[in-house]
């Protein structure tokens, strides 16, 4: 829970400023209707998550199934844009927060006033994590568990001296009361049209929602059995403890904070709890306060990047889209850390201008969970399905305002989205001539075929197969010996593939053999003919000790255009990329299987 905690409890730390910046005086009652909507849509629906996705995949997966072929790897990646959004947004905001802490603390204002840079400070946050990253870093849960804990604790003591407070200048409860039910013309605010104004305006303080995806992210980490049971009740507790804390600092710091101080290079933006904490209990407490905020909101950085390194090769390695150094960590901890500084540069290290970004990514990924579980839920036709909707409904309206108001989210995100899809792609037309093939399965007719070879010469003609019946294989015989004058004396295998879903990258190869009047036929299922082909080549090489024969003939056509059918469907001019295969398997021509091509 607590590690988990790092990342949602954290927001505490920017939340109520951002929540008073985006509503004002309407900030507790839009906070209330947040926690409505956590208790009774985000939880239910991250049950769900946790209940059909036990291993941590979480939303993502459960979309991924529902799916397939270059669709589903379309989707997957669209999402993977913005979960990299969501998490980097994570970083560069959670360090900028950090930042004000450490800024506008008053022993830093009155000794360090040189450190009064939010860019300058941000930036060399996220330069230290990286660099702890970059040397190698292992989760510690105990650190979680004492940043938590104590950051906790921290918050509520600060909430109880404010509602003290209120308790002692009730003047101030009702200057805030008087402004509720005030409107702008100074006219009188009907309840039903606070509880609408609130309405409006509560996604934008969506922020509040992040952390359910990091509790479904950590589910390996609870031991069998009853795992899904435990998950479900980290993510209630979470829920629960943090709905409070949002409800008592929104309301307290709504009542108690000049408006003036909430503004951009106010004392209380991105801040205000901090703000409370040196206003009524001391420096010595409110620099306490702000140490454990900036190890917290640091943490949450690297929570995040933690979870970017476990993402990429989740995903982009099964699709064929991660370059070959993807698979290390250190360069995508580099590669992140420049996007964060760029992130940071263009923001400024403004919190409330990195909010919107922040609340896209996560309700873009909520919203999709929404989805999923509604899909699964009318798929089984249970009854509860109609409640999933009006969750997923509710999501989708908070998702669609906080990107219409707020677009800089979703501008992120496309280009995150763009900069993965066309990464991805280049990556796979450059990966394309890898073996790709895991494993390979002969059957017993299969394996009986190659035996029958022993002492023979093995060739291996092509075919795409049309009507598979003798007169196929009988002309198919007879123009391959002809063209590759190969004796009529020698046997020769067909070898046969059937294109699966191309859009898979790896995968084992399960070969049967078939008899049709005599003619012996190799068959198989796999994703890529040419890398099909040079496997089974390889296999038979290492098995027999013999160097294999292959026999193609031309193709006639545009070759740009057989590389991009290759690429996409798996399938084009066989012939020069089943020997470039090979080239790159077997560097020495001496080992390697032939490859001939006449007509």
């Amino acid at each position: 829970m607590c590690l988990t905690g790092v990342d949602y409890f954290s927001t505490l730390g920017y939340q109520p400023g951002i929540a008073f910046a985006a509503a004002g005086v309407l900030s507790p009652i839009a906070t209330l209707i947040l926690v409505i909507l956590t208790l009774f849509g985000a939880l239910p629906i991250y049950n769900r998550v946790a209940a059909e996705s036990p291993r941590g995949q979480g939303s993502i997966s459960m979309l991924e199934a529902l799916l397939s072929r270059w669709k589903s790897k379309l989707f997957v990646l669209a999402l993977l844009g913005f979960v990299a959004t969501d998490f980097v947004i994570t970083i560069t905001l959670s360090a900028a927060d950090a930042s004000e802490h450490v800024i506008h603390n008053p022993f830093v204002e009155e000794h360090i006033p040189s450190l009064d840079h939010p860019v300058f400070v941000t930036i060399l946050m996220i330069a230290v994590l990286s660099a702890v990253f970059l040397k190698g870093f292992k989760e510690a849960i105990s650190i979680a568990v004492f940043l938590v804990i104590t950051y906790l604790l921290l918050n509520l003591v600060v909430i109880i001296t404010g509602m003290y407070q209120l308790s002692i200048n009730p003047s101030l409860l009702t200057n805030w009361q008087t402004a509720l039910f005030t409107t702008n013309t100074g006219g009188p605010q009907s309840i039903l049209m606070i509880i609408g104004l609130s309405l409006l305006v509560f996604p934008k303080l969506a922020l509040g929602l992040s952390g359910f995806e990091t509790g479904v992210a950590v589910m390996p980490l609870i031991e069998n059995p009853h795992r899904i049971e435990k998950t479900k009740k980290l993510l209630r507790t979470s829920a629960l403890i943090m709905s409070f804390f949002l409800i008592c600092s929104s309301f307290i710091t709504s009542v108690l904070i000049p408006a003036k101080e909430f503004e951009h290079g106010g004392k209380a933006s991105g801040r205000a709890l901090a703000y409370l904490a040196h206003e009524y209990l001391g420096e010595i407490f409110g620099t306490a306060y702000d140490i454990s905020t900036i190890l917290i909101l640091w943490f949450a950085g690297a929570s995040a990047m933690a979870g970017l390194l476990n993402i990429v090769p989740r995903y982009l390695p099964r699709y064929g889209m991660a370059p070959n150094w993807a698979r290390a960590s250190r360069p995508l901890v580099i590669i992140f850390t420049l996007i964060c500084f760029a992130i940071t540069f263009i923001f400024e290290a403004n919190v409330e201008a990195q909010g919107g970004a922040y609340a896209t990514g996560v309700l873009v990924l909520m919203t999709s969970a929404a989805i999923a579980v509604t899909i699964s839920a009318w798929v089984r036709k249970q009854s509860i399905r109609w409640v999933y909707l009006v969750i997923a409904f509710v999501f989708s309206y908070t998702t669609i305002t906080n990107i219409v108001e707020r677009p800089d989210g979703i501008k992120i995100a496309s280009l995150f989205i763009l900069a993965i899809i066309v990464a991805s792609f280049v990556s796979r037309a450059m990966r394309t001539t890898e073996l790709r093939v895991q494993k390979i399965e002969l059957d017993a007719t299969a394996r009986k075929f190659i035996e029958d070879l022993e002492g023979e010469e093995i060739r291996i003609v092509t075919n795409r197969r049309e009507t598979g019946d003798i007169t196929e294989y009988r002309f198919k015989e007879h123009e391959k010996r002809v063209d590759n004058h190969i004796p009529a004396s020698d046997a020769i295998l067909f070898y046969e593939i059937d294109i699966g879903d191309a859009s898979e990258f790896t995968g084992k190869l399960y070969i049967s053999g078939v008899d049709v009047d005599g003619y012996r036929i190799l068959r198989t299922h796999a994703p890529a003919v040419p890398n099909a082909i040079a496997a089974l080549l390889l296999n038979l090489r290492d098995t027999t000790g013999k160097t294999p024969h292959v026999y193609f003939g031309w193709s006639e056509g545009n070759p740009i255009k057989y590389m991009i059918r290759y690429i996409l469907f798996g399938e084009g001019d066989t012939a020069p990329v089943t020997r470039e295969i090979l080239r790159q398997a077997e560097p020495d021509p001496e080992l390697r299987p032939s490859v001939h091509v006449g007509g």
